[in-house]
């Protein structure tokens, strides 16, 4: 989640508002958050809720999002995930992407399509595997690129089947009531 300036590590600060940007493979922005708020920042690990925040869409298409969200971008990891907190239980929404980066003034990654729904009641469904198949030809994919997009997927698919951190209830609870009591503000 870092750039490296002289070899020192570069992290958001926590209690900040970042932007987050996604790419795709071809360089063209994909996707665009206005602002998440950091509540964790670590070498492997950004966590950020956004709540009320416009994205942009590469067509220019805006739209808000409304409810709390506790998102987790990797460094190390080939997926992004979004939690969302509903009246009816928190939903995942998961995103096969590079690994994120932090460079001072994004959040950044490249979204390679695959997305991974995870409902209250612990259902899955794997989105956009033709939308992946028919980027992997019009942007040329490398087939390492392929090979770990489809690795990344199956590890995404056991921690959401084994509850590994952040498909915990309880632990995405707890962030958004650390949230709430640092970070809300108070009328």
């Amino acid at each position: 989640m870092i750039k490296r300036k002289g070899g020192m590590s570069v992290l958001p600060n926590v209690g900040t508002n970042v932007y987050i940007q996604s790419y795709k493979h071809d360089g063209t922005l994909h996707r665009t958050w206005a602002k998440g708020l950091v509540l964790r920042a670590q070498e492997d690990v950004v966590i950020v809720v956004t709540h009320k925040t416009w994205v942009t869409e590469a067509d220019g298409r805006s739209w808000y999002t409304r409810e709390p969200a506790i998102c987790f971008f990797y460094a190390d990891k080939w997926f992004n995930i979004i939690s969302m907190i509903r009246k009816t239980g928190i939903y995942y929404y998961c995103n096969l992407a590079s690994p994120s980066v932090y460079d001072g003034e994004a959040i950044k990654n490249i979204d390679y399509d695959l997305d991974v729904k995870v409902y209250p009641n612990r259902a899955i469904d794997v989105l956009d595997e033709d939308e992946f198949e028919l980027h992997s030809k019009q942007m040329n994919y490398p087939s390492d690129i392929m090979e770990i997009v489809r690795e990344s997927l199956d590890q995404l698919l056991a921690m959401i089947e084994n509850e590994t951190v952040p498909f915990d209830q309880d632990v995405i609870e707890g962030l958004f009531q650390e949230y709430l009591r640092d970070f809300k503000k108070k009328p």
